[in-house]
């Protein structure tokens, strides 16, 4: 009897390597705590900033410049207004999950170069290019968790400072638009990230710096593409930019593995 190979072709490596990923993530207490911060920094946030300021201006009745006024102002700001302004609202919103993002996908990519998993997976069985793939989705699921927990935060925030939820300029739709623009822009900067993350490969510290730093040029564009009041144009913006970034992105960091040492 004739002997039958099954061909291994490349989604049956990449449902194994996906398998073995989402596990190693899903395992480690990382994702865990980046979770827990992300949900617990907009409740420190919204609860301490409507507690120890963003009382009227006694004389004119002003709200105090730069404070939260209503809990969505944590999630985005409306485009149009003051997006580009240095202020409170506009510094400590869902926007600094991106920077957290950095972290995560830096120390995630990092601990298989320092235990030697990358050199031994390459080695024995997996092509890199399943691995980029499968590291490139992970990454971004890991951040979507992270969005998604900050929303809740905001929500609990909001509630326990007694901010308003009043929808101005915008209405539900807009914010469901804006969550999922978010949501696929991480895929823009989880490729951004783990591309430079290969680059240093164990180096933590010089990939979490290279991040943050590539990341800040990129952090006004967050505004304008998930405002508020955003709408489809925004959803098919940000997922075609996050589907592009993957792609490129994850074209380059196969080469940079194909061309460097694991080591």
């Amino acid at each position: 009897m004739e002997a039958k190979f099954e061909k291994n072709t490349f989604g049956k490596r990449l449902k194994t390597m996906l398998k073995v990923d989402f596990k190693r993530m899903f395992t480690m207490p990382l994702v865990y705590i980046m979770a827990g911060v992300s949900l617990a920094l907009p409740i420190l946030i919204l609860v301490m900033t409507s507690f120890m300021g963003g009382e009227p201006d006694p004389t004119t009745g002003a709200e105090a410049a730069g404070m939260f006024t209503n809990v969505w102002q944590a999630i985005s700001s409306v485009s149009g207004g003051n997006a580009m302004a240095m202020d409170l609202t506009t510094m400590c919103n869902m926007n600094l999950m991106y920077f957290m993002l950095a972290v995560l996908v830096c120390l995630f990519v990092a601990d298989d170069f320092k235990s030697g998993y990358a050199k031994n997976l390459f080695t024995v069985r997996s092509k890199k290019v399943d691995y980029v793939f499968s590291k490139s989705l992970v990454c971004f699921v890991g951040g979507a968790i992270m969005i998604l927990a900050f929303f809740i935060g905001a929500m609990i925030g909001g509630v326990i400072g007694g901010l308003p939820f009043t929808m101005e300029g915008f209405n539900a739709g807009n914010l469901i638009a804006c969550l999922f623009s978010k949501i696929f822009l991480v895929a823009v900067f989880s490729s951004l990230f783990f591309m430079l993350s290969v680059i240093a490969k164990q180096k933590t510290w010089l990939s979490v710096l290279l991040s943050i730093g590539c990341g800040a040029f990129m952090f006004m564009m967050i505004p304008m593409i998930t405002p508020l009041n955003a709408n489809f144009i925004h959803v098919i913006m940000a997922l075609a930019g996050g589907g592009l970034f993957a792609v490129g992105l994850g074209a380059i960091s196969n080469v940079i593995l194909n061309k460097t040492s694991l080591v």
